[in-house]
């Protein structure tokens, strides 16, 4: 398979998601910094999840699936957002989620999952991986009822998940050219690690300049390297592209207290971005990837300009 374009795709965002300046910002940290705003991809209340999405559910279209089954934690953007797309293709889906229902009932993702019809099925073992373990003993209950599921792993994070952000990396090229821009780096909250595995596998195949830096929010920096750069590589080797010399920056000491968990340098940061360009990050990915950023711009660290995807995550500013 030699060309993106040949691999099969269903459109679930509304794009061109915008690029535009955050002067303000930029003004208060002496950086120049534009958004890419793909908390403005449309399906439901939008997210760079949806972007894989595209590309993950067009494959269980092609196998003839009736039924999408994929896990993450109950405030998951990713699983409300696969429910949310399985919906609109006429797939039943089921969510996955480690540990047990939450005391205070659904509220945030929770809720609208259920709100898209998902069946939710909590592990009761409070280890993330459980949740991928579910995916497949899930997945074969529903064959042994005569269903036919696809099963995806937290984030959809996998080489055919990737090419979202493969086709976006194009997407931003053409709209930085259009404005005359030549940014030095990228920057991004990095979790599952399939978003910055996509736009490091879209600069190797559009040989571009500028460098990809993700600040990790769930994982050890050597393992989140080691994940971004197995499914950049898997991505690359769908559309033929030489994944030889992948570059992977990560930037690491801004989890907060844990996962899932706001931190107070995200929480500034998030307040920051809020009262000078009207723009709400997330508490648990972007917010924290700001943070990364704006530190190493008071280092000095930073030349700009650069561009920061503001990932959406919009439910989770009202849980966590």
């Amino acid at each position: 398979m030699a060309d993106l374009a040949d691999v099969a795709r269903v459109r679930l965002a509304t794009l061109p998601t915008p690029l535009h300046p955050a002067p303000r910002l930029s003004d208060r940290i002496g950086v120049e910094v534009w958004f890419k705003r793909d908390d403005l991809t449309g399906l439901g209340l939008g997210g760079n999840k949806v972007r894989g999405l595209e590309y993950l559910l067009a494959d269980a279209l092609a196998q003839g699936c009736d039924h999408l089954v994929t896990a993450g934690g109950p405030q998951s953007n990713w699983a409300m957002l696969a429910a949310l797309a399985a919906r609109t293709r006429g797939l039943g889906s089921t969510l996955v989620s480690f540990g047990d229902p939450p005391r205070e009932g659904p509220v945030g993702n929770h809720a609208l999952a259920l709100l898209a019809g998902a069946r939710l099925h909590f592990t009761g073992d409070n280890d993330r991986a459980s949740a991928d373990r579910g995916v497949d003993d899930m997945c074969e209950r529903l064959r042994a009822e005569g269903l036919t599921p696809y099963g995806v792993h937290r984030g959809g994070a996998t080489g055919l998940g990737a090419l979202g952000y493969v086709q976006a990396t194009a997407e931003i090229d053409a709209q930085v050219r259009e404005a005359g821009l030549q940014p030095r780096q990228l920057w991004l909250a990095t979790g599952s690690c399939g978003t910055q595995a996509g736009l490091v596998a879209g600069r190797a195949w559009l040989a571009l300049d500028h460098e990809v830096v993700g600040v990790t929010v769930s994982r050890p920096a050597t393992e989140c390297a080691e994940r971004v750069r197995r499914i950049a590589a898997d991505a690359c080797a769908l559309i033929d592209v030489p994944s030889d010399d992948l570059q992977v920056n990560i930037v690491d000491g801004f989890l907060g207290p844990a996962k899932g968990v706001r931190s107070p340098e995200g929480d500034e940061a998030a307040e920051l971005v809020a009262r000078t360009e009207g723009v709400f990050l997330d508490p648990v990915f972007a917010a924290k990837a700001m943070a990364g950023l704006l530190a190493r711009a008071r280092d000095g660290a930073v030349e700009g300009p650069v561009v920061f995807l503001v990932s959406g995550g919009a439910p989770t500013l009202f849980t966590v």
